[in-house]
């Protein structure tokens, strides 16, 4: 068994040492001066095309440069977020210089179709696995953009009402009025309903005040309009203040009030006519109502 192994092995190696004898002689064959213009043709061909592969690199690294420069410039207009800039000019950069390697490799005379089967794979493959991430980016970038809030402001979203406080890459930062820190994913938040309670410098603010039945309502309306005539913060435009019936309800005779007012005003307008109203009407002889239930017995 072990003679037939070693027979084997020298047979093969009788083979290369052949082959190699071959090759030797075909070398020896060829004349000296075909061989010099073979190599010189190459060796011209190598130096054509790496001329080509240094002037597309520092051409396209020049044009890169240009790209990502009036990206930053263009953003820095729309005064989007530094860590937008930053992130949106490096994946640029990125693109390009993948652009960059492919056209290197073609020009080199490598096959770029596999290169180019394996770089979508990938990004099949890491867009699949990064795809909520990806999202919550992109709607980072449409809140910069378009800016349906920005810090400081008091919103409604995703449930979570409060203050702005940061609006990150792929979180907003937002703080409750009992000082919670809530992280808001950007993709919801800019694909859902936001409510800005900042945007505009004026409020209206509506309330709701209740009298029992039997109770006189134009001497409730005058006294809600004298309540509201002293607070100074009560703008008359862009409308002026509404008092008037709003419903009769099962136990209560409902008026409503409506009044303008500055964004900052809002609170202590609203905080301050609950309680003037609930220490004046009860002077003035009107009852706040409560629910109240009828029986009727019935006897034999």
């Amino acid at each position: 068994m072990f003679l037939e192994f070693f027979n084997s092995i020298g047979a093969v190696a009788s083979d290369a040492v052949n082959s190699a004898a071959v090759v030797a002689d075909m070398i020896a064959g060829i004349e000296t001066s075909v061989i010099i213009d073979t190599l010189t043709a190459a060796a011209v061909s190598l130096a054509i095309k790496l001329v080509k592969v240094l002037l597309i690199w520092f051409i396209g690294r020049w044009i890169t440069r240009r790209v990502v420069k009036l990206v930053k410039l263009l953003m820095e207009k729309r005064d989007v977020n530094v860590s937008i800039r930053t992130f949106v000019g490096s994946l640029v950069d990125v693109v390009f210089m993948i652009i960059l390697i492919i056209m290197i490799i073609s020009v080199l005379g490598i096959d770029t179709s596999s290169f180019i089967a394996i770089f979508a794979s990938a990004g099949v493959a890491i867009g699949m696995a990064l795809s909520g991430t990806l999202q919550n980016f992109a709607g980072g970038v449409m809140i910069l953009l378009f800016r349906p809030f920005k810090v400081g402001d008091f919103i409604e979203a995703q449930g979570v009402t409060g203050t702005v406080k940061e609006i990150q890459i792929f979180n907003t930062i937002v703080h409750t009025g009992d000082n919670k820190v809530i992280l808001l994913p950007n993709g919801p938040v800019s694909t859902g309903i936001i409510n800005n309670y900042s945007r505009e410098s004026l409020r209206r603010v509506d309330f709701t005040f209740s009298i029992s039945y039997g109770d006189d309502f134009e001497k409730a309306r005058k006294v809600l309009m004298e309540l509201i005539s002293q607070d100074s913060r009560v703008l008359d435009a862009p409308a002026a203040p509404f008092v008037e019936l709003g419903a009769l309800s099962a136990s209560s005779i409902d008026l409503t009030v409506r009044l303008w007012c500055k964004q900052e005003d809002y609170w202590g307008i609203h905080f301050d006519l609950n309680k003037k109203v609930y220490e004046r009407f009860p002077k003035e002889g009107l009852n706040f109502p409560y629910q109240t239930l009828t029986v009727n017995v019935n006897k034999d």
